[in-house]
């Protein structure tokens, strides 16, 4: 059976993310994407413009000297536009460590990303992580 086009793209950008790849991030997203991040941490907000997701994600490794890492566990897709993500993160930061489920509601225009409504399963651990 063939992969879903936009199931393959938003696998696509989770393999460059985890390469460190903004060159190919950047084919994949849209110039006006918006990336909603939970939480009340330094790193939460809304992420507004290709250059703002793409700082974004670099201060993730940043952050985390280079610790922060996802796994994607699944991808479902509505043929609609959407894209639902399951993935674990794992990190370092200082004497704290992050290990967390989470995931991404991805919105697909045009074969571009859009719009990425991440939700986590519990919002204190990631305040507490990045805080």
């Amino acid at each position: 059976m063939t992969e879903h086009p936009h199931i393959a793209l938003v696998r696509k950008g989770y393999e460059a993310f985890s390469r460190g790849d903004m060159t190919a991030l950047s084919e994949i997203l849209a110039k006006d994407v918006t990336h909603h991040v939970p939480g009340n941490h330094m790193l939460s907000g809304d992420h507004k413009g290709l250059n703002a997701v793409l700082e974004y994600y670099q201060r993730l490794g940043t952050e985390s000297a280079g610790s922060f890492k996802v796994e994607l566990q699944n991808l479902f897709v509505d043929g609609r536009g959407h894209v639902m993500s399951v993935h674990r993160a794992t990190a370092e930061r200082g004497d704290k460590q992050l290990d967390a489920m989470g995931g991404i509601m991805f919105r697909i225009v045009g074969e571009k990303v859009t719009d990425l409504d991440e939700c986590v399963g519990d919002l204190s651990v990631g305040d507490e992580f990045w805080g």
